[in-house]
């Protein structure tokens, strides 16, 4: 099946001076990169390594149930195929995607969502490690022991000094129904750290209430991790906070913006996060009095505050963001937007360190409604991949994009 790539022409006003004529940017057109993935595949996760090794994972059925499958992109392709796991009881959610991650020296971290008996969304995280590139992997382990048939997902995993550290919703406290006190009955944030004998180190609560469903996301800058998920209040405010991992433990979570955003349920609209050194970028979706946006903040010291807030898109935005930061420290947000019906458009604009913003650029129009873009920086290009339906066959796609095709208003 041909991808189908509709592209949002920009043009830029150049002023002469003298006889210098300026060099115009590449022109922004995606090239389409070939997935090994089959027919009703979905869930695609990119995620990047402690060696800028960059994976792409995603679901896939066949005869025994589901497949956890992931390639590696080398040379600007992504390579053949290579299984994680396959099992009849998978969990498998559109917005709930399970991950592999390459770290360094060959050594690689999955994980997955299994199901358990007691109720539709019962089930479990689950994990393994390689060190050989994915040829083979250890036995499986879960970061969390508490046994409750509630909702575990969500998980966001990272290297740090060689050992992987994660974060994940924990819904054990759901089965306290004798309360209707949030507080005691609502989801958590939770994380430990995993050595190479799958033992677990650091168990930590670092959130008591934080939205349902919504991604988390983690990156590493030069004081530690940086971790950014949801919150939730008693009084269902649920805006973007941030936890920083400083002297051996998770620090309470700070309001990345105060958006206000009041909703009695979970958006599914989780945050995205990168970092290079000390400098880290957050970007977010929010509906807060009922206009949709897409924000970005950026901070220069790990974190530890950020400058103020720009807004890159609004209106018809469906958020489901991503963010990278480019070569020359400008940033690039991606968001899904409403297209024409049924599909989406998989957008991306270039956003300056003093908030200076680029055109709109469209990757994609064929995304599926029910689809999280994903986007990174490979060194000289932007990578996408998402889900789309073709004659109702879900299947995920890829492209990219030289960063250099993307501008900044004059």
């Amino acid at each position: 099946m041909q991808l189908s790539i509709s592209i949002l022409a920009s043009s830029a006003i150049f002023l002469a001076t003298g006889c210098s004529q300026p060099t115009p940017p590449a022109t922004f057109e995606p090239a389409a990169l070939t997935v090994p993935a089959g027919a009703e595949s979905s869930g695609p996760r990119i995620t990047e390594g402690m060696d800028d090794g960059v994976v792409l994972s995603w679901m896939e059925p066949d005869e025994t149930g589901t497949t956890l499958k992931f390639s590696i992109l080398s040379n600007g392709q992504w390579q053949p195929a290579q299984t994680v796991v396959s099992g009849i009881n998978m969990f498998v959610n559109w917005a709930d995607l399970p991950s592999v991650v390459p770290l360094r020296d060959q050594h690689l971290i999955a994980h997955w969502l299994q199901k358990m008996p007691g109720g539709r969304y019962a089930y479990d995280v689950v994990a393994a490690q390689s060190i050989d590139d994915g040829r083979t992997w250890s036995d499986s382990f879960s970061p969390h022991r508490d046994g409750t048939p509630t909702e575990h997902g969500f998980v966001s995993m990272f290297g740090r000094d060689d050992r992987p550290g994660m974060i994940w919703l924990d819904g054990r406290k759901a089965n306290n129904e004798a309360t209707d006190d949030p507080v005691a009955s609502g989801m958590t944030l939770r994380a430990a750290f995993v050595d190479s004998d799958n033992e677990l180190h650091g168990e930590q609560l670092v959130d008591d209430l934080i939205c349902d469903c919504c991604e988390t996301d983690v990156a590493v800058a030069a004081s530690g991790p940086v971790a950014v998920y949801r919150n939730r209040t008693v009084d269902e405010i649920r805006d973007i906070y941030v936890s920083r991992f400083v002297d051996g433990e998770w620090q309470p979570g700070q309001a990345l913006a105060n958006d206000n955003w009041h909703i009695a349920g979970c958006p599914v609209n989780g945050p995205a996060i990168v970092a290079r050194g000390e400098l880290v970028a957050v970007a977010w979706f929010s509906a807060a009095n009922g206009l949709p946006v897409v924000r970005l903040k950026v901070s220069n010291d790990s974190g530890e505050s950020f400058a103020d807030a720009v807004d890159i898109a609004a209106g018809s935005t469906l958020g489901r963001v991503g963010v990278a930061l480019l070569n020359d420290d400008t940033v690039a947000v991606s968001w899904l937007q409403a297209g024409d019906l049924p599909l989406n458009n998989v957008n991306v604009r270039k956003v300056s360190a003093d908030g200076l913003t680029g055109p709109v650029q469209t990757v994609s129009s064929t995304a599926a409604p029910y689809s999280v873009p994903q986007m990174v920086n490979d060194g000289t290009h932007l990578v996408f991949a998402w889900t789309e339906i073709h004659d109702d066959v879900r299947r995920v796609m890829s492209a990219r994009v030289p960063i250099s095709s993307l501008s900044l208003s004059d």
